[in-house]
């Protein structure tokens, strides 16, 4: 008995000398690749609180010692074009611009939000309209597709438009085309890590607390405009690619951060908190910070700006 126990400890002894190795052999392969500032939900719009907490997020971002390599701007970048008249919505996307060019340097990559697609919810009719519906939002992105990808790195972006129009109001789902689009991405970039960034979460928590209240009988309340409704359709597709490890989005204006089969599924807030009123519920206006590095790990940091 005396010599198995000993035998036990000796293993015991050597498995835990073994640990500081493997610790350190992890941390020199998790070697920082890139960083990059994620602002959602901006929601400008002309008045002295939007525009100076507008300014207020860039410069923070752009007066950082260790400068993110670039931005992505997570959607809803003005207050909303869904119901705004052609001249309003004007004025709103005149204001981004310029405050864009004054306070910001870094390159930005854009991702679609269901309130700067103009028109869906106007009584009046501006279908035939040129600018009507995404195209505004291309016009503005100098983008060809409301859906595109681009490498950074090791690391795959690809970036999803969420919000498909559904009698007057809009839907987050894929429509068949860019689920097409999807698989096709995927599959030619296995070779890399893959971040997913979408307006809308594709898997949240923080969704389901978006409205204070339950449903009568006690259910949960959740839109199918604050989820995608065909996220086990996309589930069940990132099962097959392992290399994607982390998804971003916007939309709620609160934070959560899910570990859902092997994916990291970050909802980063909105620069605007409450619409430009505060914080909204235990949120305060912020950005989130994302180190990407060349294990395919990721961290996120929230910043109060």
């Amino acid at each position: 008995m005396q010599r198995r126990k000993f035998l036990q400890n000796i293993s015991l002894v050597t498995a835990a000398a073994a640990l500081p190795t493997i610790t350190n052999a992890e941390t020199a392969n998790r070697k920082k690749s890139f960083t990059t500032a994620f602002i959602s939900d901006i929601h400008i719009k002309p008045s002295e609180i939007a525009e100076a907490g507008m300014k207020k997020a860039l410069q923070h971002i752009n007066q950082l010692k260790q400068q993110p390599d670039f931005i992505i701007n997570g959607g809803d970048t003005i207050m909303d074009a869904l119901a705004a008249d052609k001249e309003k919505t004007k004025k709103q996307w005149d204001l981004f611009n310029k405050i864009m060019q004054s306070e910001n340097k870094l390159p930005v990559k854009h991702c679609i939000g269901n309130h700067d697609i103009w028109g869906w919810q106007l009584k009046e009719d501006v279908k035939s309209d040129p600018l009507y519906g995404k195209a505004w939002w291309l016009q503005q992105t100098g983008y060809t597709k409301t859906y595109y990808s681009f490498t950074q790195n090791n690391w795959h972006f690809i970036v999803l438009d969420s919000v498909q129009e559904n009698k007057g109001g809009y839907i987050a789902l894929l429509d068949d085309e860019q689920f097409s689009w999807l698989e096709k991405e995927l599959e030619a970039n296995k070779e890399k890590f893959i971040c997913i960034v979408s307006h809308i979460p594709i898997i949240s928590f923080c969704s389901a607390m978006f409205f204070k209240d339950m449903l009568p009988n006690g259910d949960w309340k959740l839109s199918r405009a604050l989820l995608h409704t065909d996220a086990r359709k996309i589930k069940d597709l990132f099962k097959k690619y392992p290399n994607i490890k982390t998804c971003l989005s916007g939309h709620i204006h609160l934070q959560d951060e899910v570990n859902y089969l092997g994916i990291k599924y970050y909802c980063n807030g909105a620069v605007s908190g409450n619409w430009w009123g505060g914080a909204f519920q235990d949120f305060a206006p912020a950005y989130a910070l994302l180190d990407f590095y060349s294990n395919g790990t990721v961290d996120r940091k929230m910043v109060e700006y």
